[in-house]
């Protein structure tokens, strides 16, 4: 990572996810049924409206429409008062449409007061979550908030680093993807056709857009930082040239596909069978990334989210 100031041109431009990540796990226990009151994990996903979340919960069987969870465990308690929410929904997948008894920007600060990191389980499970992990699984440049995970390869970013790329002319635009928990989960199908990705919300603004074909125009690279940005670029270039976008996208990246925007790809190590090493296959061959990711095992190169990171070129 120190060395990409140098393995970049001049005049490439760097395409950053500015999304910010909420403390989007709750914990609390279900209310209303007789005096047994389980204990309830919520993993809050992709927001609905002014008080409406889609949620996955452990134990979700625990749940059904109509039950009640109050949030505050060990003692957390919301200085306004206590959270409640509704289980309106209950999806084939054990996915919830929770009801909030607050809303707006209420709701958002007692999220804030009783909510932790949603840290991956491979993380959460060792250790307990903590007050770093507010900075730590956050980008330098995070700013609009909605995040439920990290876009994990603006993590290797410093403020020094963002001022040595720009030292060497390269330049830097923003765009916001929401990365919910879906994007991380496992394909079960054997038929990739059968796997749903779960919608996430993002924008790339009309100014961006133009710049970034202004800067391909130029015969300049786009670098997407992680592939959620990149993602949300080919979202928003269905004809090629990268417009103005603002909505939900499901995209499903797999070998095969064309990309439009993006030259260059910095991301990190993904699990197997994720869409996420779909995505880099596609875009890096499946044979490269192979060797690629067979080197990184062999050097003991660390993987997920606060893993190493790798600079990826088209197939061919």
């Amino acid at each position: 990572m120190r060395d990409l100031p140098e393995l970049l041109n001049p005049g490439d431009v760097l395409v950053f996810n500015d999304t910010k990540v909420i403390p989007a796990a709750l914990a609390g226990r279900r209310i209303g049924r007789g005096e047994a009151e389980p204990a309830i994990e919520v993993l809050l996903h992709a927001r609905l409206d002014e008080s409406h979340w889609k949620a996955f919960a452990k134990p979700g069987k625990r749940l059904k429409p109509g039950d009640r969870i109050r949030f505050g465990a060990e003692g957390r308690v919301c200085l306004l008062g206590q959270l409640d929410a509704t289980v309106e929904e209950k999806g084939e997948d054990g996915e919830l449409t929770l009801a909030f008894d607050f809303h707006g920007p209420i709701l958002d600060e007692a999220i804030v007061a009783l909510g932790d990191m949603p840290l991956p389980p491979y993380i959460a499970s060792r250790r307990v979550i903590d007050d770093a992990d507010r900075t730590d699984y956050q980008t330098v440049y995070a700013q609009e908030e909605g995040a439920v995970a990290a876009p994990t390869a603006g993590l290797h970013f410093t403020d020094d680093l963002l001022k040595a790329t720009a030292a060497r002319g390269i330049g830097c635009e923003f765009v916001t993807l929401h990365v919910g928990a879906g994007t991380f989960l496992p394909v079960k199908a054997e038929d990739t056709r059968e796997h749903k990705m779960h919608s996430e919300w993002g924008e790339v603004t009309a100014d961006a857009a133009a710049r970034l074909d202004e800067a391909r125009d130029r015969g300049c690279r786009i670098v997407a930082v992680g592939t959620t940005s990149l993602r949300l670029l080919e979202s928003a270039a269905p004809q090629g040239r990268i417009e103005a976008f603002r909505g939900t996208t499901d995209i499903f990246i797999t070998p095969g596909y064309r990309f439009r925007t993006a030259d260059l790809l910095l991301t990190n190590f993904h699990l197997p069978r994720s869409t996420l090493f779909m995505l880099v296959a596609a875009f890096s061959g499946l044979q490269r990334m192979k060797e690629a990711y067979a080197h990184a095992i062999a050097q003991g190169y660390r993987f997920y989210s606060y893993g190493d990171a790798c600079l990826l070129f088209p197939a061919g």
